[in-house]
């Protein structure tokens, strides 16, 4: 087994979300990491990540902190999001269906996407690095984040689903035996 390292600033966690029916409103977390395993042929085994939801940002500061605030994540209360893969089913050409469990605002749901993964490289200072993409769609309601307002006209404030792409890049632990 070989043990990667997430690398925060080249990896980005992205979603979109509809607003009052009508258009579409993106944002980011700046702040996360975490763990993957493959088997010495590389091939993806686990993973664990963690996100600082307070890390949220889409573009609009008020916004930002009523996702921090009790309606939505509750950041005082759940510091983290975590997920841990439990399932990792190869679909072929480095592409693969990922399930496992997702903790976001006390609630711990299985959530499932997909990843495609690139072949490592070493960079220029002799690391071992690995990227995937990969994206999926979540209903925030499953993990407790119900607030919404209804709109005249019969559309609610803030959608359901959330779709979310990712973009990691990971580096290689160096064994003990070659520190």
């Amino acid at each position: 087994m070989k043990t990667w390292s997430i690398d925060p600033s080249h990896t980005s966690l992205d979603f979109a979300i509809r607003h009052m029916g009508i258009s579409t409103v993106r944002g980011r977390f700046k702040k996360l990491g975490g763990t993957i395993e493959t088997s010495d042929n590389e091939t993806l085994k686990s993973i664990e990540v963690t996100i600082d939801p307070v890390s949220i940002d889409t573009g609009d500061s008020k916004r930002d902190e009523h996702l921090r605030s009790a309606d939505f994540f509750d950041v005082e209360r759940y510091p983290e999001i975590v997920f841990r893969s439990t399932r990792v089913e190869p679909r072929g050409n480095g592409r693969y269906a990922i399930g496992g469990e997702l903790s976001i605002h006390g609630q711990t749901r299985r959530a499932a996407f997909e990843v495609e993964t690139a072949s490592p490289v070493n960079d220029p200072w002799g690391n071992l690095r690995a990227a995937a993409s990969g994206n999926g769609k979540l209903n925030r309601k499953d993990w407790g984040l119900t607030w919404n307002q209804a709109l005249e006209f019969g559309a609610l404030l803030v959608g359901e689903d959330v779709k979310f792409t990712l973009e990691v890049e990971a580096v290689a632990a160096v064994p003990v035996a070659a520190r």
